[in-house]
């Protein structure tokens, strides 16, 4: 199979397509192959023109480069002083000067009118099936469907890859990698087959870029702002990229799964993600025990927060702040409530807080008890009902 792969790789690299390239083995659908050598299969249309255009300029540059130097090079060594010739004497010629104005000028014309179109089709994201926002952070997505079929389904997608494949720094792995080593996440995002799905991309801490490439599409997420893109991918298959903005130290960590289904499996997944909202939407009103809370509490804070501040609560110097035996931990529990809410800057350190509003009030309730309740914290109000932030995030 790894010869397959990489005999497909080099054909890929070598051929020169007027079209889209056929796929091959399903489980290399969009996902980089040993020694290849040109851009990863598009399966879109756009995908297609822009590695026609890819393939189109470097053709052209190469006609270039042989008629120069083909050029200066006959003209060494056919005119080379051993055989009798003398440096010529000469001084403008309108000829040459119009000639070697106006022959650049048309073939840049003929390059950019096709670019151009190219990227007017990439910037149009009117009349879209579906709508989906993808929110950066350090170091996962968050994906809410906003119209279309699916509307109002909302998850986090983070690394799966285990860190025994991955190893620590100066601890070894102790597993063997898997084939998508770092490209594989616990929630991948869902699209159907032949629609057109706008993406619209924001961050909420530093700057990052959602790419797929056999989507044809990046498009960078900053904080503060809304940009968009597009795609309509043919092929049913798993796509696969990275965050490919330096987004912080767990940079490579940060991986991107599109599943593109048929139409009728992508209706049954809705069906079965908004049957997983519904039971595990939110009663405000339960009151949980602490023990129910610091249980929850841990898995929220090992899914969202241990990256940054580590899983013993010191943070990282200099970069992130720490938890264990931090004021506002060990304080009153609204300021605690506000931060998870609508973040904080944090002059002191690097990266600023982000808001967490996509977790639910009993996630937020959760990770909070448990922060209060761990490492040497004990903190005097030791416990956040949901209520409480729900009562908080209507404010």
């Amino acid at each position: 199979m790894t010869y397959a792969k990489r005999l497909h790789a080099l054909m890929l690299g070598l051929a020169v397509s007027t079209s889209i390239p056929a796929l091959a083995a399903p489980e290399i659908t969009g996902r980089p192959v040993e020694y290849q050598l040109n851009m990863q299969t598009p399966v879109t249309g756009i995908g297609a023109d822009i590695y026609d255009l890819h393939n189109l300029m470097m053709l052209v540059c190469l006609v270039i480069f042989v008629a120069v130097f083909g050029v200066m090079f006959y003209s060494v060594f056919k005119h080379r002083k051993s055989r009798g010739h003398k440096a010529a004497t000469f001084h403008e010629s309108t000829f040459v000067e119009i000639a070697w104005t106006i022959v650049p000028f048309l073939i840049v014309i003929g390059m950019a009118l096709p670019a151009t179109k190219t990227v007017i089709e990439l910037k149009d994201t009117s009349n879209a099936d579906l709508t989906i926002k993808a929110t950066g952070m350090q170091w996962k997505w968050g994906y809410d469907y906003l119209n279309g079929e699916g509307a109002g389904i909302s998850f986090l997608s983070n690394l799966a890859t285990p860190r025994t494949q991955v190893g620590e720094p100066g601890v070894p792995a102790t597993e063997a990698r898997s084939e998508n080593y770092l490209l594989e996440v616990d929630n991948e995002m869902v699209v159907p087959v032949g629609k057109k799905i706008r993406m619209v991309f924001t961050a909420n801490d530093v700057i990052h870029a959602w790419t797929i490439p056999a989507f044809a599409i990046k498009q960078d997420a900053i904080p503060g702002f809304v940009r968009d893109g597009w795609f309509k991918a043919e092929k049913i298959g798993v796509y696969r990229g990275n965050c490919v903005e330096l987004c912080g130290k767990d940079h490579a960590f940060m991986p991107i799964v599109v599943r593109v289904v048929s139409a009728e499996d992508y209706t049954a997944w809705v069906a079965g993600e908004q049957k997983k909202m519904a039971a595990l939407a939110d009663d405000p009103t339960k009151v949980w025990t602490i023990d129910e809370l610091k249980t929850k509490g841990e898995q929220v804070y090992a899914a969202n927060c241990v990256a940054c501040h580590q899983a013993n609560g010191k943070g990282v110097p200099n970069a992130f702040a720490p938890l264990d035996g931090a004021e506002i931990v060990n304080g009153p529990k609204h300021p605690q409530i506000d931060v998870l809410l609508n973040g904080q800057d944090t002059p002191r350190y690097a990266s600023a807080m982000p808001a967490w509003k996509q977790l639910s009030d009993s996630e937020i309730a959760a990770v909070i008890t448990y922060t209060r309740n761990t490492w040497s914290n004990k903190a005097a109000e030791n416990i956040v009902q949901p209520a409480e932030v729900l009562a908080a995030r209507s404010k």
